[in-house]
């Protein structure tokens, strides 16, 4: 009630509590002593997403449930984020005073960060999020609170920030995240794809489209046909072709199994079984190919290639796309807004990479002693014997 929030949930012991407004619906799919993992839906955001809470056990032995369980829910399709008190730091830059930290302690929590496939999200704010509050030379900070993601999070919601908040009566600093979904920000544009004049359909479908009375003078007229034209063929196309993409992913599925299924049982039935789906399969490569080439005006690319596993590795990459909420200048002042961020980027670009009239005047370096003979130069240029590689292993 204090919080002002309509719901509530806590783990076994109490360690983690959970408090929503009815803006925000959680759903509880896994509860237990070091983490709460739920469903949430937001209604400014355009899907689901997963969020999992983690206060971790201090002793090593005790994590081993956290880390089972996050690599089960890795497996997930959605956004997923990790966030809360690890207990640990992933390299020694994350602790300050105390005695030199060990990397190898870190290497189980690294290594579950990576196979979960969750990158750090990084932060806004302090450096270190815990401090034991120690006198007299005993003080150790560390950064014991992260929020890590998954590339379904890093692609619908890049504009995701946290901030570390001062700490005012606890050694743990506060963690504040900031979620912004992708789409609320971007206008989705008409995109006609090339590949769309290839169906036998298309010019009947505009035809038909475009044929439909509309009222008004002959300028509205114009505009409402193209706004109904645009509606049109994305619905022509989400039934003619679906999900390209999607497609490809499910194609590439059923000719792996059409594949197992045709090696452990060799019958005239699982080949034709192969050669239809794998037909399909090349179809909608092809149509994948032709969107990205689109995109990206790859006109060097040639249509053969479509059917190599090298273009198939190349067109099915994805880049990680990050944003800057705010940036420090060179004063130590914190520039905020996209404009302002993107002038000083470009300004410190230019600073770096303008050359400048200065020359080096080669008369100055006949004053320094030379350190190396011309002979010693010459046994530097000679290609190591035999015997010289076989010393050094």
């Amino acid at each position: 009630m204090q919080l002002l929030m309509n719901q509530g949930h806590s783990n076994p012991n109490n360690k983690i509590l959970l408090f929503w407004s009815n803006e925000v619906t959680f759903d509880i799919l896994e509860c237990d002593q070091q983490h709460i993992t739920c469903e949430v839906s937001h209604e400014n955001c355009s899907e689901k997403f997963l969020m999992t809470y983690v206060y971790a056990k201090c002793k090593d032995q005790l994590r081993k449930p956290l880390w089972d369980s996050m690599l089960q829910w890795s497996d997930t399709r959605y956004p997923w984020c990790v966030i809360g008190d690890f207990n640990f730091i992933s390299s020694s830059n994350e602790k300050l005073g105390g005695r030199d930290y060990n990397i190898t302690k870190s290497l189980e929590f690294i290594n579950i960060i990576e196979t979960c496939g969750l990158v750090d999200m990084g932060y806004n704010g302090q450096k270190f999020t815990w401090c034991n509050h120690r006198k007299d030379g005993a003080r150790i900070w560390k950064r014991l609170h992260r929020g890590m993601i998954n590339d379904q999070r890093l692609e619908k919601m890049p504009h995701s920030s946290i901030t570390h908040l001062p700490s005012v009566s606890s050694g743990h600093c506060p963690l504040l995240m900031k979620v912004s979904d992708n789409h609320a920000n971007v206008i989705r544009y008409f995109k006609f794809l090339n590949y769309w004049t290839d169906s036998d359909t298309f010019l009947a479908t505009i035809e038909k489209c475009w044929k439909r009375k509309v009222v008004g003078n002959r300028m509205w007229i114009f505009h409402a046909k193209l706004k109904r034209l645009t509606k049109t063929l994305r619905e022509w196309s989400k039934q003619e072709y679906g999900d390209i993409f999607e497609k490809v992913k499910q194609y590439e599925d059923e000719v792996k199994k059409a594949e197992q299924d045709m090696i452990m049982n060799n019958s005239t039935e699982n080949s034709e079984k192969l050669n239809a789906v794998n037909a399909h399969y090349i179809k909608y490569l092809k149509l994948e190919y032709k969107i990205l080439q689109q995109k990206t005006q790859l006109h060097w690319l040639k249509e053969g290639d479509a059917n190599t596993k090298y273009f198939h590795a190349a067109i099915r990459g994805k880049r990680k796309r990050m944003f800057i909420n705010k940036l420090m200048d060179d004063s130590g002042a914190w520039i905020h807004g996209e404009e302002n961020i993107a002038k000083e980027a470009c300004d410190y670009y230019k600073g770096i990479f303008s050359a400048n009239n200065d020359k080096i005047q080669e008369e100055i370096l006949q004053c320094i002693n030379h350190k190396t003979t011309q002979e010693q130069n010459d046994e530097l240029d000679k290609i190591p014997t035999e015997d010289e590689v076989k010393g050094l292993l």
